[in-house]
């Protein structure tokens, strides 16, 4: 008998710099080794429904922040902290400071890719709601959890869409 040990596990991020996941593990037993690749297809399909479904549960989710730490708002919807309004709750909202970086920021692109988009969004005062869905539907999740390749598409496509007023943009 060979025994199969399988694991699925997803990893969500949610509002207010929180997330959540959900793992199962499953083990079986085949009689010979040509049912290991047909055997293991069906339990990770089987695994991926499971934890696909129980996922969808997010629980408790923090408040929200609204400030930047002096008591006002940066009065472009954005604060140096946190940023309310997401699209599906997948992905956190956008921070954006000028010359300093806050201390909650978590980006995963390049701190230039980061001031890259948030100055495509500021200066075609664009709803973050939609960039976020459209990080979203590209890449399945949030703005602040592209890596630098897939932020560097995000770019791409945001210069195409908007493309600089005066022909640069640093």
């Amino acid at each position: 008998m060979i025994k199969l040990t399988c694991d699925y596990a997803k990893k969500l991020g949610l509002p207010n710099y929180s997330s959540h996941q959900f793992s199962i593990r499953l083990e079986t037993e085949i009689a010979d080794e040509s049912q290991v690749q047909t055997e293991s297809a069906r339990l990770y399909k089987l695994l991926q429904e499971g934890v696909d479904s129980s996922i969808q549960e997010t629980g408790f989710l923090p408040e929200p922040t609204k400030t930047n730490g002096n008591g006002n708002g940066s009065g472009n919807g954005y604060s140096n902290g946190y940023c309310n309004g997401n699209v599906n709750g997948n992905g956190n909202g956008y921070s954006h400071s000028r010359g300093t970086r806050p201390v909650a920021d978590s980006w995963r692109c390049s701190s230039k890719q980061k001031d890259l988009i948030l100055k495509i969004i500021e200066e075609n005062a664009l709803d973050k709601n939609e960039i976020e869905q459209l990080a979203q539907d590209r890449f399945s999740k949030g703005v602040k959890f592209l890596n630098k390749l897939e932020a560097g598409g995000l770019i791409s496509e945001l210069i195409e869409l908007y493309p600089s007023q005066n022909g640069r943009r640093k």
